[in-house]
Parts: structure tokens; sequence; C-alpha cells
């Protein structure tokens, strides 16, 4: 009966629905035709989808990446990446990568970043000789660190679900979004020179380094502030993203002046409407868990496993593969919210560490925003660069498969994800 239910979602899905709305009704619609559930449940249940005082860490991370995206602190630390990268042969590429590796430290979030770094490096690379296929892409799937190196919205959902700390699944992001910058390096690099793109030649001088030192210091600052709070424990999850708001608006408000007083309404409501679509799909995700719970889906699969007698390699996979798949069709956020709390005791069940198995999740589905017909950041690249969708993933793949080979490698060997937390927090 179950199965009926992701039957109508992926159904109304598919006839353009929005998500959260699709949910909603397809949870409706199996209550109605099981019979046997109060649809007073339907109320409770959504309003206990968000009733978590962590949550209020969500729009704060968002309102810091609006904030940042209109300060200029992206143009800051771009100016100063291509100072000292530029002249390299696909240099504006690699520019790309280490800014987006920047500011996933303060935004969280992969659309920020793509919105904010994209919208100032593609043209640039365009006027310098670069396709726009490829400058969108390279820039989609450097976006991509944005969720996985801290602070990560999505790892704040994992943590909120699941008990996990938060503070262990940030640390548990670092070295496999670190790795995922240099595979992309790498492709980059091979791509540059295949093609030939050109180098920009720039004078070298102490004052220009200086002065653009001076600019960036502050931009530079934010994700060593919010990062360094908590991991020496000196504010909570909701007290960094308050803070980082906070220096945000007040680097953007006094320092550089790049943004006004009659500016703040208009940001506050951009993050508001922002943060409501993500909130609301919280909601009706709590409707889901409840059903998953009623029919116990989570004990009927870690029965099939122990009947399958999977090995934990086998177990992550498959895992692997079904969320790759999920993620080419459905939003990352309701596949983590729906099923991670169903997948996390079986995982635990054969021996995976639980911050390694939440990263891997993260993982999966960050590269999901890259692969079609869902895959949001294809969209957004494809708008930002005025380049056709056909093109953008003809450009793409050698990046996503650079990514997925992370993937499996952090897959396979946990201690790149543990080692980090551990070492801070303990076993």
């Amino acid at each position: 009966m179950i199965a009926f239910l992701f039957v109508i979602l992926f159904g109304l899905i598919a006839l353009g629905m929005n998500i959260w709305l699709a949910m909603g009704v397809s949870g409706v619609l199996y209550i109605l035709i099981e019979g046997e559930i109060s649809l007073r449940m339907v109320a409770s249940t959504m309003v206990g989808g968000v009733d978590s005082a962590t949550l209020v860490a969500i729009p704060m991370f968002i309102l810091a990446g609006e904030l940042m995206n209109k300060s200029g602190i992206t143009s800051k630390l771009t100016e100063l990446a291509d100072y000292l990268i530029g002249r390299a042969k696909g240099g504006l590429a690699y520019v790309a990568v280490v800014v987006n590796l920047i500011v996933a430290g303060v935004s969280g979030s992969a659309v920020a970043d793509a919105s904010a770094v994209s919208s100032v490096i593609i043209p640039s690379m365009v006027k310098r000789g670069y396709d726009r296929a490829f400058a969108a892409s390279i820039n989609g799937a450097a976006a991509v660190l944005g969720p996985i190196i801290p602070p990560s919205i999505p790892m704040i959902f994992i943590g909120i679900i699941s008990g996990i700390s938060v503070g262990k699944l940030f640390l548990g992001g670092i070295v496999p979004g670190l790795l995922m910058g240099t595979v992309l390096v790498a492709a980059i690099f091979v791509i540059s020179r295949r093609r030939n793109y050109p180098t920009v030649q720039k004078e070298l001088s102490m004052s220009a380094l200086k002065l653009l030192l001076r600019d960036s210091f502050f931009a530079i600052m934010a994700p060593v502030i919010i990062l360094g709070g908590l991991i020496f424990g000196f504010v909570t999850l909701v007290e960094v993203s308050v803070l980082a708001v906070l220096y945000i608006l007040t680097i953007s408000l006094f320092v550089y002046r790049s943004i006004h007083l009659k500016e703040l309404p208009g940001i506050f409501f951009n993050s508001a409407v922002f943060s409501s679509s993500v909130m609301i799909i919280f909601a009706v995700v709590g409707l889901y868990q409840y059903l998953i719970a009623y029919v116990q889906l989570g004990d009927q699969l870690g029965e099939l496993i122990r009947e399958w007698d999977l090995s934990p390699f086998t177990f992550l996979l498959l895992i692997n593969i079904f969320l790759l798949i999920l993620g080419c069709i459905l939003d990352a956020v309701p596949v983590m919210l729906i099923f991670f709390p169903v997948l996390l005791p079986i995982a635990i069940e054969l021996g995976i560490d639980p911050t390694h198995f939440g990263v891997i999740v993260v993982l999966n589905l960050m590269i999901g925003l890259l692969t079609p017909p869902i895959g949001v950041l294809l969209f957004l690249e494809c708008k930002i660069a005025q380049v056709g969708f056909g093109e953008l993933l003809k450009e793409i793949w050698p990046f996503v498969l650079a990514l997925i080979g992370v993937l499996l490698l952090c897959t396979y060997v946990p201690a790149l994800v543990t080692w980090l937390p551990n070492l801070v927090f303990g076993n």
C-alpha cells in the first residue's frame, strides 16, 4: 500500500505540480484511501515537522547567503583569487572552484553559491574566450561544494531528523569537499590544455596585492568565524547562524558600504520567501514520516536486507545507486527527509558510522543537483550563462563523473569522513 503513496507522488511531480504540494496531496489521498487514519493527523504531523528550535538556523543561513550575494563579498573574493591564480591556463575556472570553497563556508547553500559566484565569474569567463557551456558547467559543478563544506543546510536537515551531531556532520564534509574541489581542478587542467584556453598576463605588484588583501580580509574572515565558533563550542548552531547574519550585515553596511538601509526590506523579503519554501517541505515531510512509521517501512526494509544478507559494501553501493537515481527525479530536501530516517537504523545495524552515512547521503543528493531532469543547478546555470540545456549537459558530464569518483572514494574509505570529527569531538 505504501508503494501507492510514492506512485501518486511521482505522478503528480511528473504532471508539473510543486514538490511540497505533490507531497501534501499524495499524503492526504493515501489517508483517505487507507481509511484507518484520521485526517486530524495531517495538521498535527505537519506542525510536528517544523517543531524544532534548530530549524531557526536554516532561514538565518539563507539570509546570510542573500546578504553575501548583495554585498559584493563574492566579487572581492573573486578579484583576489583571480590575481593569485588567474594567470594560469584556465585560470578563471580555477577561480570559480576556489571562490566556491570559500563562499561555501558562509551560505551553506548550492543555489545561493551558484547565484552569487556564477553571476560574477561567468561573464568574465566569456569575455576571456571561454565557451559559455564550459563556464556554466564548471560553475555549476563548483556550486555543489556549498552544501558539503560547512556550514551546510542539508546537513542541518540530517542532524535535526536523526539526532546526529550537526558539528560532526559539518566537520565530516570538509575532507570530501576539498577532495571534490581537487578533482574539479584536475578536470579543468586537462580540458583547458586540450582547448588551449588563453592565459592572461597581469603585472604582479605588492601594492596591488596589499590592496586586494585589505578589501577581501573581512570577507575571508566570515567562514573562519563561523567554523571557529562551532568547532570550539563558543556558540550553538542557531547562534552561529545569527552571528553570520550580523557579521555580514555589519561589514556590508559599515565597512564595504555595499548595501544601503533601503535595500534591506527587499533582501529580508527574498530570504523569507525562499525560507518558507524550505520550511513547508519540512511540514509535509512530517506527514510522510508519520505514514512511513505507520506502515513500518523501516522494519520491512530491515527484514528484507537481513534476508538478502547484504554486506556493508553492497548496502552502500545500492544506497548510492538509489540516491543518485532519486536525485534525478526529486529535489534533495524531500528525499533526505523522507528516506534518511528509514535507512539510518539499517546502516547502524550493519556497523556503518552514522556520521559517515549522513555525509554520504548529502554527497549523493548534491551531485543530484547536476543531473536531469530535476537538477536545479543546471537550470540556474543555463539562465545565468544564457546557454542551451543540451549544450550544458554535454559539458558537465566530466565534472559529474569526477564528483562521483570522490563519492565512491569517501563511501569505501570512511576515515576520509570520520577522521576530522573524531579528532575534534572524539569517537
